[in-house]
């Protein structure tokens, strides 16, 4: 279906840090992070030790007792029966300065335009131009690569490598974790031998649970299947998508990593998960403006204006129909966060049914720059200046002296959250980088 001779050939590095946060865990304690037994786990702030999720957990912790990520606490073998099982907190402000000092080794082997930073323990690198320059093969370029990670922090990381970004992320994912040197070469002739024998469509990255439930009522159970069926029926029920995923059963991906994507349109958001249901509306409401005024502070770092306000809230029910609902609406560009609140909450007003809540998401788009304001009919323009005035002296505060510095009355009551999160990063225990 496609003549590979007219595809890009480049190299492409896909690395993966192993375990990366039960490895950093386990190196801050001295231990080897392919010998411990650890597991990191999260709880929301406040709650009993034990009660949250497992958020990573080392190679040995997996093959030993089953233990995998997002795990609840309840799943988790008893101390009699895991004697040696290490449960620690996360430290993310640790988990980040090891994934920029990672990055900066990269940066020993590739240009900036060449790397991609997929998430924080995985790196795109596209080493067409320069692998030459430190070996013989690009598999021996990996394992330096490898080496000089292990040597500098101590970390064990898998590497694919393909002749484009999508044949070295399967290669990692499929491959690369099953072979002694956790390095795994896809190339377009291996095709048959490696995506077409894949047997669980939930496998390949790009394709999630929905949609291979979707491929299978079509008849297409694999990722062999997929490769030869109709391209023109994939069409007619996925569209695009469709397209991408018949290109990807062949191994065909034509990004080039230094062409990086620039959006039409941007939108800046927050969302977060409760830590208990919220059925009383005003804890429900100090939260959406928490959030809202976190993200009013985003717009106006970057001297944006909202012209779209958008409201996601999820019910504790995630079973029921519907699980919550998420609405948006276009208001007069303002970045003055009494006035984004008071549209959000509107917006919440005019669509919640009292229904116990758990999540909640908060997004402003249609973004326009900050040259200009059109004022209220009903408030002066001396109003309109102090209400901005004031949103960019609370910001100034907050930037110099901590989030906690100035707060409003509301996040004092119960229900609030602003000022315990504040104490997280990415929503969990932040910890010493240095320790």
């Amino acid at each position: 279906m496609y003549d590979y001779r007219y595809e890009p050939h480049r190299v492409i590095f896909m690395i993966d840090n192993k375990s990366f946060f039960a490895s950093c865990e386990a190196l801050r304690l001295g231990l080897n992070p392919m010998e411990a037994v650890l597991a990191v786990m999260s709880s929301q702030p406040g709650a009993k030790w034990g009660s949250g999720l497992i958020m990573a957990a080392s190679p040995l912790a997996k093959q030993k007792y089953g233990l995998r990520n997002v795990m609840r606490a309840r799943e988790l073998p008893t101390r009699r029966q895991a004697p040696d099982l290490l449960l620690v907190e996360p430290h993310m402000n640790l988990y980040i300065k090891r994934s920029m000092e990672v990055l900066q080794i990269f940066r020993k082997y590739a240009a900036d335009e060449d790397i991609h930073v997929y998430s924080i323990d995985e790196s795109m690198i596209d080493m067409t131009e320069s692998w030459h320059l430190f070996g013989d093969d690009p598999y021996l370029v990996a394992r330096k690569i490898q080496k000089d990670i292990h040597d500098h922090l101590g970390l064990y990381t898998t590497c694919g490598i393909g002749e484009n970004p999508l044949l070295a992320k399967l290669a990692m994912d499929i491959s690369a974790k099953h072979r002694t040197s956790m390095i795994a070469c896809w190339h377009y002739i291996d095709v048959p031998d490696t995506i077409w024998k894949i047997p669980k469509l939930e496998d390949v990255w790009g394709i999630n649970v929905r949609t291979a439930n979707r491929l299978r009522r079509l008849g297409i159970n694999n990722m062999y299947d997929l490769a030869h069926s109709d391209p023109a029926l994939l069409e007619r029920e996925f569209g695009l998508i469709g397209d991408q995923l018949f290109a990807m059963s062949w191994g065909v991906d034509r990004s080039i990593i230094r062409h990086k994507y620039q959006p039409k349109s941007k939108s800046y958001g927050n969302s977060q998960i409760l830590n208990r249901d919220y059925e009383d509306q005003r804890q429900i409401e100090i939260v959406i403006q928490e959030i809202g005024d976190q993200v009013a502070a985003r717009i106006r770092a970057h001297h944006l204006l909202a012209g779209r306000v958008g409201l996601y809230v999820g019910y504790a029910d995630f079973e029921a129909d519907p699980a919550g609902f998420s609405i948006q609406e276009k208001i007069t560009p303002t970045d003055v966060s009494s006035e984004l609140v008071a549209e959000l909450w509107a917006l919440f007003r005019k669509k919640w049914g009292g229904q116990a809540v758990r999540r909640l998401g908060v997004t402003y788009s249609c973004l326009v720059p900050d040259t200009g304001q059109q004022l209220p009919f009903f408030l002066s323009p001396d109003q309109q200046l102090k209400r901005k005035q004031r949103d960019r002296v609370v910001d100034k505060l907050r930037k110099k002296y901590g989030f906690a510095s100035v707060v409003r009355a509301s996040s004092l009551l119960p229900g609030a959250t602003a000022l315990a999160r504040s104490r997280l990063v990415g929503g969990h225990n932040g910890g010493n980088a240095y320790e």
